[in-house]
């Protein structure tokens, strides 16, 4: 409450994510929070109008959301989005959190209705592709910046087809 009031000062706002993985918070001592639910919860609390989600499709997916889920949320709620995909042929409660796709790479997310889903609350703010891959850290910049973008353009383009 402490930050978001700072942040508020500035006219910036804050969004929390949750963990949604199972190997990372069964792995951990004390598990945080892993679902939508829950981070709503800690929203609420806090009470500050500068606070919402930082809703990753990743974390969606890995914490068992629906398109339903994403169809209750309201704008406001909604501070920045990251987008990618998951490794096909892994279980869900088997994905590891640090080895993601490019958006739309495997289909495994349905980036699509996860879009159309934003779409449909009238989301305005950020969207951001959040892949883990090695191959794209060891590449140029130009060239990921160009495999990225064609990514990027192909799950717009799918999204616009589901709204």
């Amino acid at each position: 409450r402490d930050v978001a009031n700072v942040l508020a000062d500035h006219e910036l706002r804050l969004g929390l994510e949750y963990d949604g993985p199972k190997t990372s918070w069964t792995s951990a001592r004390y598990p945080f929070l892993h679902s939508m639910a829950e981070m709503k919860d800690l929203i609420a609390e806090i009470n500050r109008a500068n606070v919402g989600l930082l809703l990753d499709s990743w974390h969606w997916y890995t914490a068992h959301a629906t398109l339903d889920d994403l169809k209750r949320l309201d704008n406001r709620l909604v501070v920045q989005v990251h987008i990618n995909d998951a490794p096909a042929g892994v279980p869900v409660d088997e994905q590891r959190d640090n080895v993601r796709d490019l958006p739309g790479a495997t289909g495994v997310i349905d980036l699509a209705g996860f879009l159309a889903a934003l779409a449909g609350m009238g989301y305005d703010g950020p969207v951001t592709p959040e892949p883990f891959r090695a191959d794209l850290r060891q590449s140029p910049p130009a060239a990921v910046a160009r495999q990225v973008g064609s990514a990027l353009a192909k799950v717009w383009h799918a999204a616009r087809l589901a709204v």
